[in-house]
C-alpha cells in the first residue's frame, strides 16, 4: 500500500480574513477519526468526525486500514479549515491524540503501510504473553515498564508483525503508534516526516523505561523489537514540525505543536493537573485515570503506571495509575449491530432507565478478554442471572451497570494501593448518560462531576497545543474547568448488592476462559 495521494492546496486566506486564532485537535480514535477546533477559552467550536472502518479477520483480532486513517485525517481537516477559514479564523496549532497502543508498520523510505494495523483490543499475541509470564518476565517487565505484560500493549504486537507480516523487508523500517504515523503523515511522509512519539504513548508499549525515560535496549532485545525502527521521542508540548503542503488548504506550514495519548489528553483536558485529581473515560473501552504527580508511584497490582504528559523545560513529566477495561461503549455497539437489540446507541440511556433495575441481570463485558484489574485475556463475555422476565430493558441496565461496576473495580484497587482521591470526573460518549453516572457516584461513594463539554481529549491535546505556540496560559489552564451536572452519592446498599452480584459473574467469566476449547 502506498501513502495516500494529497489534495493540491489552494491559496491561503488574507490577513483580512484571518482574525480569531483556533486550536486544532486531529483525535484519532477507534471508531472514528475527528478534527475539532477549539477557541482560546478551550471549549470546543466545531467538529468534524468521519467514521473508522473495524475489521475482525478472526475471533480476538482487531485490525485497522492505516492508510484509511490517514485518508480521514486529511478529509476531517480539509472540511475543518475550511469552515474555520470561512468564518474568518486562522488556526494557530494543531495537536494530535489518538488510540495509543495500537500498532502500525511503514517503509519510511517510500511511504508504503506494510500491513494492517493491529488494534489495541487485539488479542493475537496472548500466547506470546502468557509463555513471558511463564518465563518469569513479568516482573522485570514491570519494574521497568509500570505495565503488566498483556496483547493490549505494543511490543508484542511489533514482535507478530516481524514474524507475521514480513515488516522487514523495509528500505527503512518503521514500528509506531497512531500519533506517529498522524504526525509523520501531517509533517511531509516519506522524505520530509517527522517521525515522533512523546512518553505518554510510549510508556504503553512496553519498551520504555519509566525511570530512565527512554526506550531500553533491554526491552528491545526482550521483545525482539529493534530499536531503530522505534520513534524519536520528544516533549508532549513543544513544536515538532509544520503540517506539509497538500493536507489541506490554508494549512500549509501551521506548527504541530502537542501529542498526548487519548486517555491523558483526557485527563489534561479535564484539568486534573493535581495529585488525586482522577477522570474516567468511557468510550470504546472504559479508562480511569489519576493524576500521581512528579514521581513514579509505586506499582499497585492490577492496575498500571504511565506518564502522564511530558511538558519538558514547562515542568517535566507528570505520572499516571491507570485501570483500563477493554469493552464500555464496544459493549453498546455490540447490543446494537450483532444482537440488534438497539437502532442507535443513543436508545440504550431512555431503554436502561425505563425499569428500576436489571432484574438479577449481571454482564460481564469480556468481548475481548478483561483488563484492570483481573488481566484476564482469555475472560470470556457473560451474562448471568437470566429468567423468563428478562426484557432488553433489563439487559440494557445490566450493561449500563457493568460500566459503573468497571470504573468502581479499578478505582476500589487505587484506594487499595494508597491511593487518596479527591475529584473524579466523567468523559466519553456515554457519560452523558445521568444514569452511568449515578450510578458511578452511588457505587464509588465519590461525588462525580461531567463537565460542560464531553470532549476532554479535543480539549486536552489543543490546548496543551496553545500553551506551546504561546496562545494559551498553562497556569490558567485548572480555572477553565466548567461543570455541567454534579452527582452525589446517593444510598448505596442497591448498588453494593449488584456490585457484588456482577464480581460472582466476573469470576464466572474467568473460569469460562480457562476452560480448554472442545475438540470439534
Amino acid at each position: 500500500m502506498s501513502r495516500p495521494r494529497s489534495v493540491v492546496p489552494g491559496p491561503r486566506a488574507g490577513p483580512s480574513l484571518r482574525t480569531v486564532e483556533r486550536l486544532v485537535a486531529i483525535d484519532a480514535g477507534t471508531t472514528s477519526v475527528r478534527a475539532l477546533a477549539v477557541d482560546a477559552a478551550g471549549r470546543v467550536v466545531d467538529v468534524v468526525a468521519r467514521p473508522l472502518t473495524q475489521s475482525y479477520p478472526s475471533p480476538g483480532l482487531v485490525e485497522h486500514d492505516a492508510i484509511e486513517l490517514l485518508g480521514l485525517v486529511e478529509e476531517t481537516l480539509r472540511v475543518l479549515v475550511a469552515r474555520q477559514l470561512a468564518a474568518g479564523n486562522s488556526i494557530a496549532a494543531i495537536g494530535v491524540t489518538n488510540q495509543r497502543e495500537t500498532t502500525v508498520a511503514l517503509d519510511l523510505a517510500d511511504g508504503t503501510v506494510l500491513a494492517p494495523a493491529i488494534v489495541w483490543q487485539d488479542r493475537r499475541t496472548a500466547a506470546t504473553c502468557a509463555q513471558l509470564v511463564r518465563d518469569g518476565l513479568a516482573d522485570e517487565v514491570r519494574a521497568r515498564t509500570g505495565l503488566t505484560v498483556d496483547p493490549y500493549f505494543s511490543a508484542t504486537k511489533m514482535r507478530w508483525l516481524l514474524d507475521h507480516a514480513d515488516v522487514a523487508r523495509a528500505t527503512r523500517l518503521g514500528m509506531c503508534t497512531v500519533d506517529t504515523l498522524v504526525t509523520w503523515h501531517l509533517t511531509g511522509g516519506a522524505g520530509t516526516g517527522v517521525f515522533v512519539t512523546d512518553a505518554s504513548n510510549a510508556s504503553r508499549t512496553l519498551l520504555y523505561d519509566l525511570s530512565a525515560g527512554d526506550w531500553s535496549d533491554e526491552l528491545c532485545a526482550l521483545f525482539g523489537v529493534p530499536r531503530e525502527s522505534l520513534a524519536a521521542l520528544t516533549a508532549s508540548c513543544g513544536v515538532v514540525g509544520h503540517v506539509a503542503a497538500g493536507i489541506a488548504d490554508g494549512l500549509a506550514g501551521t506548527p504541530v505543536a502537542a501529542l498526548l495519548g487519548d486517555q491523558q489528553a483526557s485527563l489534561f483536558g479535564q484539568r486534573c493537573v493535581h495529585p488525586g485529581m482522577a477522570k474516567a473515560t468511557f468510550g470504546t473501552g472504559a479508562f480511569l485515570l489519576a493524576n500521581a504527580g512528579p514521581s513514579r508511584p509505586a506499582d499497585t497490582d492490577g492496575l498500571v503506571t504511565s506518564v502522564a504528559w511530558d511538558l519538558g523545560d514547562r515542568g517535566g513529566r507528570t505520572f499516571a495509575l491507570e485501570g483500563a477495561s477493554f469493552v464500555a461503549g464496544a459493549a453498546i455497539q455490540w447490543l446494537r449491530d450483532e444482537l440488534g437489540l438497539l437502532a442507535t446507541s443513543d436508545e440504550i440511556g431512555p431503554l436502561a432507565a425505563s425499569v428500576p433495575d436489571a432484574n438479577g441481570l449481571a454482564f460481564v463485558p469480556a468481548l475481548v478478554g478483561l483488563g484492570s484489574p483481573w488481566w484476564s485475556p482469555s475472560a470470556r463475555g457473560a451474562l448471568t442471572g437470566i429468567s423468563r422476565g428478562a426484557t432488553r430493558a433489563h439487559v440494557a441496565r445490566a450493561v449500563v451497570g457493568s460500566l459503573a461496576f468497571q470504573g468502581r473495580a479499578m478505582l476500589d484497587t487505587m484506594r487499595a494501593g494508597g491511593t487518596q482521591l479527591a475529584v473524579l470526573r466523567v468523559d466519553g460518549g456515554a457519560a452523558a448518560m445521568d444514569m452511568l453516572c449515578q450510578l458511578l457516584a452511588d457505587s464509588t461513594r465519590l461525588a462525580v462531576s461531567r463537565p460542560s463539554s464531553v470532549e476532554a481529549t479535543a480539549i486536552g491535546v489543543a490546548t496543551l497545543a496553545g500553551v506551546a505556540v504561546g496562545t494559551t496560559d498553562l497556569a490558567a489552564l485548572e480555572a477553565s474547568y466548567e461543570q455541567e451536572a454534579g452527582f452525589e452519592p446517593g444510598d448505596p446498599t442497591a448498588a453494593d448488592l449488584a456490585f457484588e452480584a456482577w464480581l460472582d459473574a466476573v469470576e464466572r467469566s474467568i473460569a469460562l476462559g480457562d476452560q480448554p476449547a472442545r475438540a470439534t
